[in-house]
């Protein structure tokens, strides 16, 4: 933990007290999204202190060129950039001629901040001493609509509080707007049109390269003491990407004054250019239809209907409870499952870093989430995404020298392309394309849903199938085949070979997409003729594979009973993390790239990464010998490991130890473990935390068609529940420490097993001891 300012609550993130030091760590965990844009909790009003303004929209990006010091065959042109988009949320304020700026008031008493989640708002509320000795009340409320998802809104109140006021409020649309992570410091925007008729404006602007093309547009209404009043703007000022307006409010002393604004944005991707404009004058007119309050009330309802599903109850324990709920928030937040060609990136609408909208994290935690909270439609739609790529996959895989149709799907991607611009990434962990594949049985696994394989699915894994078979090199001194020159899920090691979990993976897509093509053959037979037609998929290939999953080599130690990360792993000083000083982590900002690769330290899980996905392969009892063997030396300083350590310590029955890492997940960016939430919140591994519970302390699994419960519950909780929707039904498991409730809308007949024993549902299931 490395802050503490966040006050415990079980629906609300908030803070109190204005500290400039915590500016940019709260614009990331008070942003907002609504699945189609998001935005960092940037003050509206101008603040001349450290701030990372951000505002995003969902499927605009920019390929800005690679930089790197020696370039190599291969390499991906370009590092896809996610778009900081142009600003609509902007209101400057005036009040007696001053401009008021939070860093620099005389005084600022009783700031707040809050990011309701129940309800699905932000509000920021203060009263500030300007340099004129005026004081004033604000208080800013702002949501994006889920039910009109290009709409936002915001409400912006001043009173004056010491005398009478002349308050300026000045919003404004911005066009000229920069990443903070460009490579050559390029502008990716270029304005092409602005226009302004009454209390409207808009501005068109199109991204470089890739054409997309944006109207942001903005509508005022100005309220006091909370009625409308007939203000007009008194000035509107042009610039080359920016448009202002000036309304000007005579405000008595305790008198109210209100502006409201509703922005957003009107993509290319969703209407024709030339009717950009036009559209945003739609969302407008149903905005302006609808009212601000009655949209507010209708974003409550939207939030209820989410939480009705999705949602996590843990009694006894408020920084638990708010933490699973953050996370939850958040991942609906940035993605809701509507739109096909959508994507859940690593920092969402929070942030730049990364760039990007697709990393396995997608396939390996995202998925079991929305499989399980929405309905398998969502699901189906993220497997569909990579399938709608497979063509830029085999492109991938073309530039680094394979062939006959063999897929290489990207570490990091837009549109399929790989966009990553770290070669010991782009070149060595190949591992990615395991995960594609495992979220395909996966899929099939939890919802009983075959036909996406025959339809869609099974291309993908020939694809896959055919890398791991090129990618893998038969050796003569071993006599088996190896893997060489990877990246394994520890990024601390590059450049290794036979790392055990990719060697792993890759003969299990060989195995699995073989018993599809039969599976196929034999049962859907107008779908396999199709494929085979397609990809020209002869025996002699698939005996060939066969040949190297039933040949693979995997590094392995007498010595300590264990498989070995990769062949040198135990060449290297075995200090474990517990002897390390702390004032040396974490390494990844301390070290030099260099040490850290000679060191045994482990990013994340590496081997128990295959030993979280392949769990039925392997007995409890090697699954303890590894953890115990490997934990040690895990730094866990990526976002992506401590859940999967919190499900394995619950699976071994060390609670304690499942609790802390439940913890450190659930809270990573509310008490920034790793030191960088400022850069904005790892979302995918979000979903992570979620499958803590679930998985972990719920013991929640598939086994042979059945739904599978092997509840615990840390001491910390009196009780814990949650839904899942499996098959169509709606499941709700209830745990304390004497029962175990398992119900199912009404039904009777639905059966379950629970520590092993099977049980019709909607009755006592007995102790979770």
């Amino acid at each position: 933990m490395n802050q503490d300012y966040i006050q415990p609550n079980n629906w609300s993130i908030i803070e109190e007290g204005f500290d400039a030091e915590r500016v940019k760590s709260s614009e990331s965990l008070f942003s907002i999204g609504n699945g189609a844009m998001g935005q960092r909790a940037n003050f509206e009003e101008f603040y001349s202190g450290k701030t990372f303004q951000g505002s995003y929209i969902a499927g605009v990006y920019y390929p800005d060129k690679t930089k790197v010091g020696w370039w190599k065959n291969g390499y991906p042109e370009y590092f896809a950039k996610v778009l900081n988009a142009p600003n609509w949320i902007g209101i400057n304020i005036e009040v007696n001629g001053e401009q008021l700026d939070l860093a620099k008031c005389i005084e600022i008493k009783n700031f707040r901040r809050e990011l309701n989640m129940r309800e699905g708002w932000y509000n920021r509320y203060f009263i500030a001493k300007l340099q004129n000795g005026l004081e004033v009340e604000v208080n800013v409320n702002r949501f994006l609509s889920l039910d009109i998802d290009e709409l936002g809104a915001i409400q912006y109140q001043i009173t004056p509080l010491n005398q009478d006021a002349k308050v300026v409020f000045k919003p404004y649309l911005d066009a000229g707007i920069e990443n903070e992570d460009t490579n050559w410091e390029e502008r990716f925007w270029e304005t092409l049109e602005i226009k302004n008729y009454d209390n409207q404006a808009y501005v068109v602007a199109r991204t470089l390269k890739t054409k997309f093309t944006v109207s942001t547009f903005m509508h005022n209404s100005i309220l006091v003491n909370d009625a409308f009043s007939d203000v007009k703007p008194v000035e509107v000022t042009k610039e080359s990407s920016k448009i202002s307006f000036s309304y000007e409010i005579a405000a008595s002393k305790g008198q109210k004054v209100t502006l409201q604004k509703f922005g957003g944005y009107v993509s290319s991707m969703n209407h024709p250019v030339d009717e950009l404009i036009l559209a945003s004058k739609r969302v407008i007119e149903k905005a302006n239809e609808i009212g601000y309050n009655q949209l507010l009330e209708n974003q409550k309802q939207a939030w209820a209907k989410i939480w009705e599903m999705s949602d996590i109850t843990i009694d006894g324990d408020v920084k638990a409870q708010q933490g699973i709920r953050f996370n939850i928030f958040q991942l609906n937040q940035t993605y809701l499952g509507k739109d096909s060609r959508l994507n859940i990136g690593p920092k969402g609408f929070t942030g730049e870093k990364y760039g990007g909208s697709t990393y396995w994290d997608t396939e390996a935690y995202c998925i079991p989430f929305y499989m399980a909270t929405k309905d398998q439609q969502v699901a189906r739609n993220l497997l569909a995404y990579r399938y709608n790529q497979l063509d830029k996959a085999i492109e991938n895989a073309e530039k680094l020298g394979f062939k006959n149709g063999a897929a290489l799907y990207p570490m990091v991607t837009m549109n399929g392309e790989e966009c990553h611009n770290e070669w010991e990434i782009t070149f060595e962990e190949i591992h990615r394309n395991g995960a594609i594949a495992f979220a395909i049985y996966n899929y099939y696994r939890f919802t009983g849903d075959y036909s996406y394989i025959p339809e869609k699915g099974l291309e993908v894994l020939i694809g896959i199938a055919r890398f791991w078979h090129q990618r893998a090199t038969f050796s003569t001194y071993r006599n088996q085949y190896v893997i060489l020159g990877v990246t394994g899920p520890n990024e601390y090691e590059n450049n290794v070979n036979n790392n055990w979990y990719t060697n792993y993976i890759a003969k299990w897509c060989i195995q699995y997409t073989l018993e599809q093509i039969q599976k196929v053959n034999s049962e859907y037979q107008s779908d396999f003729t199709r494929i085979m037609n397609k990809v020209k998929l002869s025996q002699t290939e698939m005996d060939s594979w066969k040949e190297v999953a039933d040949n693979m080599y995997f590094p392995y130690s007498k010595e300590h009973g264990i498989y070995l990360q990769q062949d040198g792993f135990l060449d290297k000083e075995l200090v474990t993390v517990a002897e390390l000083d702390k004032a040396q982590r974490p390494i990844n900002q301390k070290w030099s790239w260099d040490r850290i690769l000679r060191s045994p330290y482990i990013k994340q899980a590496d081997t128990l990464q295959g030993f979280y996905f392949f769990e039925d392969h392997f007995t409890k009892e090697e699954l303890e010998k590894h953890f115990d063997f490997y934990e040690p030396f895990t730094v866990h300083e990526s976002s992506l490991s401590p859940c999967v350590h919190s499900i394995q310590a619950a699976v071994l029955g060390r609670m304690e130890q499942a609790y802390t890492f439940y913890l450190r997940t659930s809270r990573l960016d509310l008490d920034d473990y790793n030191k960088e939430v400022h850069e904005g919140l790892h979302i995918t591994s979000m979903a992570g935390t979620w499958m803590s519970i679930v998985e972990g302390f719920g013991g929640m699994r598939v086994k042979d068609g059945t739904l599978s419960f092997e509840p615990k519950i840390p001491l910390q909780w009196e009780a814990y529940s949650f839904k899942v929707n499996f098959r169509n039904a709606i499941v709700k498991v209830e745990v304390n420490h004497n029962e175990v409730n398992v119900k199912v809308d009404g039904e009777n007949d639905f059966k379950v097993l629970v520590n092993g024993k099977v049980y019709n549902c909607n009755t006592l299931l007995g102790s979770t001891s």
